[in-house]
């Protein structure tokens, strides 16, 4: 008999005559009013959740010939993602990478001195299950412990995924510090991408097979399973009939048996037996998935079956099994490149996992930004949203090349195969106009999203495609099919340009100019997107000449070499407002950056003269090999781009307790309200108190530039060279490692201090709740730590850098 069958054949030869019953150890209490549908549909408008993940997590899955399908060496393919903040469970996906069924799972405790919620009245702290001797984590499963602020109990929660079933284990102890408490188990499903729409059923124990919490919308069902029953069990519409409004008088006195035919906002509830003071109570939890009832309940039952002990046994890939062990082992150049970093490979090795974690299971090779919507709980969750779950072939092409570093060569030739399908081409659904250009940013499907049009998003798949070419993971064959169907068109596009044809953009582009720069939110001459351009040009040519395309390498040389010549002239003003007026702008958006033209309004903020907005995207002219480090138009910049005293508005360098760190850019509003604390963007509508704050990003490309710099500089002695290395290592490697977690992930963005620290009480350094983990951050953390094991910067490409950088 499996476990749960067990438990609830003792549950009903207690006597319990209901299926809220209680258990027969509880303390006796009136039994709850019993009816059968909730009312109140459809509910509270929903939202997400914090975006400040701490814990991010799914099975490792092996391809079969280049993509994910059942019978490989690890079986079935799981496709479920979790993710974890405040000490609780939060988005959790199934199916693809953005398709959110679960908004939260959470316990509320009902104790002698009132009620308490894990999250709002909790402290929590994040550890990995499964480390190496030296505390590196081998996979992304999670111990999760939350204390009650008033110190009455303590939760602690291990949580893993499946990987041979769609499925989600949570293992709780429940521990009562001061008197006893009764915990509640509250699961908000967001069935489908949304908080609108959804059914459930709550079925208790008392022996009843199908005991149960069910949630479902169309054809995607949901059942979480219990090896014990619930005493009571509950499901309602949220602020009107669901199990925490209910137990704000410390009971739960009606429970609800379905939803009935009406949808909504919904939340199950699960009452557990009473734990007395100084005890603790076990009980283990599995969230199936599938398409209808019977296959959730089937995988959360099969995950049972199995043992859950095996279950994560087979999720890390100990011993003879296949897992997230065979993973890390397989990374050649993991263990060498952690040799670089500052805390013993911690943040090394769970930057791995979450690079890899961060890929969906159906696409094979479509790398997602983050785990994660942006300000999640403020977020309206009725209508469907990927939030960062999408594809954006710059971020993309930044965790690629950071796989690549870390010695996966499987990964980087998927993601370099999938680019394809989301470049516009003749036949992209709604396309009337150019083609070449790769789309701002689309669902891991391929589906449209957003259509920008971003240079640098164009070149740098063609920049990674020679990079997998030059290493021999692209073979000379398979190149040439790429470069007629994929290289050539995008190559094409950044010497011609075009006029864009999808839903609202007619724009016309005339590269090097571009419609946005890297932020998605300018247009004109931006100095890291034109590094881009020219090296994609660059290497495009050298493709183009294996490809027996001679006329077109001239072309692609040619228009490199001219977009090269002038990018002083176009984005490097000699009358700037700041020092001694000579500095790379963010942004010039015409060939005069003397005329102090203003850049558009965005985020909430005023628009400014364009000398007055700096950045570091010059950097990135170092970077990729078309400006050598010590090039004079570098080196007037860098001050301008340090200075800490200007004031906040336009600053961009902060050091955050001895790590230095840098927003976007000055005037930058991508961020909470400094003079309210409230969250970016609420209710759509742009505030001018927002400020964007310091992004972890940046203190890997300033990084970068000084590893740049000292090899820049007449050769000196090794004992010399090798101190000058450990000095980035201590102050920019130090510097990233200080911003990530106690899950060791690393934001989008860190609170730099300035102005109302939120609802979070935020202290300097720390990840806001922009996006965690940001896969971009932890690609340049591990682009970082290669290139200082190499002593030469990753990204740097020689045909640009032996071309331009003399």
């Amino acid at each position: 008999m499996s476990p749960l069958l067990l438990a609830g054949a003792v549950f009903g030869l207690a006597g319990c005559s209901t299926l809220e019953g209680l258990r027969p150890d509880a303390p006796s209490e009136p039994a709850p009013n019993v009816v059968a549908v909730a009312p109140g549909a459809p509910g509270d408008v929903p939202t997400w959740v914090n975006a400040a993940k701490t814990g991010a997590g799914a099975s490792y899955e092996a391809y079969v010939d280049g993509r994910y399908r059942d019978g490989g060496r690890t079986g079935t393919v799981s496709k479920v993602w979790f993710s974890l903040a405040d000490g609780v469970l939060t988005e959790t996906m199934y199916g693809l990478i953005h398709e959110a069924q679960i908004k939260q799972m959470r316990f509320a405790v009902v104790t002698s001195t009132g009620l308490s919620v894990e999250g709002t009245d909790t402290t929590s702290r994040t550890e990995y299950l499964h480390v190496d001797a030296l505390g590196r984590p081998l996979s992304p499963a999670y111990r999760v412990i939350t204390t009650d602020k008033q110190g009455r109990y303590e939760i602690e929660k291990r949580i893993f995924t499946d990987p041979d079933r769609q499925a989600l284990v949570v293992r709780v102890a429940v521990k009562a510090l001061r008197g006893d408490v009764t915990p509640y188990l509250l699961l908000e499903p967001h069935i489908g991408n949304t908080g609108v729409g959804d059914s459930g059923d709550a079925v208790a124990g008392g022996g009843t097979e199908d005991a149960a919490l069910y949630a479902w919308e169309g054809d995607t069902h949901l059942a979480l399973r219990s090896d014990r029953p619930f005493t009571r069990a509950s499901v309602g519409f949220v602020g009107a009939s669901d199990g925490l409004t209910d137990l704000a008088d410390g009971r739960l006195d009606t429970v609800y048996r379905s939803t009935g035919e009406t949808t909504g906002n919904i939340m199950l509830t699960g009452a557990l037996t009473r734990v007395r003071g100084g005890q603790s109570l076990e009980q283990d939890f599995v969230i199936g998935f599938g398409h209808s009832r019977q296959d959730a309940r089937a995988a959360a039952g099969g995950s049972f079956d199995t043992g859950l002990d095996e279950v994560l046994a087979r999720f890390n890939g100990e011993g003879e099994r296949e897992g997230w062990e065979d993973y890390v082992a397989s990374l050649t150049d993991l263990n060498r490149i952690a040799e670089q970093s500052t805390d013993g490979g911690k943040l090394a090795y769970a930057s791995a996992l979450m690079l890899k974690v961060q890929e969906d299971r159906t696409h094979a090779g479509a790398l997602i930004a983050s785990l994660s919507n942006p300000w999640g709980d403020t977020v309206d969750a009725t209508n469907s949203s990927t939030g960062y779950k999408a594809v954006w072939p710059r971020d993309f092409y930044q965790v690629a090349m950071a796989l690549l570093a870390l010695g996966d060569t499987e990964t980087p030739h998927a993601a370099f195969q999938y680019l394809p399908q989301v470049q516009v081409r003749a036949d992209t659904p709604g396309n009337t106009g150019s083609t070449g250009w790769f789309l701002q940013k689309t669902h891991v499907d391929g589906e449209i999203e957003w259509v920008g049009v971003q240079l640098d998003q164009t070149a740098m798949p063609i920049m990674l495609g020679w990079r997998l070419w030059k290493a021999g993971i692209v073979s000379d064959a398979e190149m040439a099919a790429m470069y007629s169907r994929m290289i050539k068109p995008a190559a094409d596009f950044l010497v011609d340009g075009g006029t864009a044809g999808l839903l609202w953009n007619d724009r016309r582009i005339t590269p090097p100019w571009t419609q946005q720069e890297r932020w998605e939110e300018q247009e004109g001459h931006s100095p890291s997107t034109t590094a881009a351009v020219i090296a994609g040009l660059t290497v495009a040519a050298d493709l183009a000449r294996t490809s027996n395309d001679a006329a077109s390498a001239e072309r692609y040389l040619a228009a490199a070499d001219d977009y090269a010549s002038k990018i002083e002239s176009r984005m490097f003003t000699t009358s700037g407002v700041y020092g001694d007026g000579r500095y790379f702008m963010r942004l010039s958006r015409n060939d005069d950056p003397n005329d102090h033209g203003l850049l558009g309004e965005n985020n909430g903020q005023p628009a400014m003269p364009e000398d007055r907005i700096i950045d570091g995207g010059f950097l990135e002219l170092v970077r990729y090999g078309v400006r050598g480090a010590l090039a004079p138009s570098i080196l007037d910049s860098l001050p301008e781009y340090d200075d800490q005293a200007r004031e906040d508005r336009f600053r961009v360098r902060y050091d955050l307790d001895g790590a230095p760190g840098f927003r976007r850019y000055g005037n930058d509003g991508y961020g909470e309200q400094a003079d309210t604390g409230g969250n970016y963007g609420v209710g759509g509508v742009m505030h001018p108190g927002q400020r964007g704050r310091v992004w972890p990003i940046f203190t890997g490309e300033r990084g970068h530039y000084e590893l740049a710099a000292l090899l820049a500089m007449p050769s000196a002695s090794r004992d010399w060279m090798d101190a000058q290395v450990n000095g980035i290592r201590q102050t920019w490697v130090r510097g990233m490692e200080s911003f990530a977690n106690d899950g060791l992930l690393l934001p989008e963005q860190v609170w730099d201090g300035v102005g109302d620290d939120t609802a979070h009480d935020y202290r300097r350094g720390q990840g806001t709740n922009s996006a965690t983990p940001l896969a971009w951050s932890h690609a340049e953390y591990i682009k970082l730590l290669r290139s200082l094991a190499d002593r030469q910067v990753w990204d740097r490409y020689a045909p640009v850098a032996e071309r331009y950088a003399r």
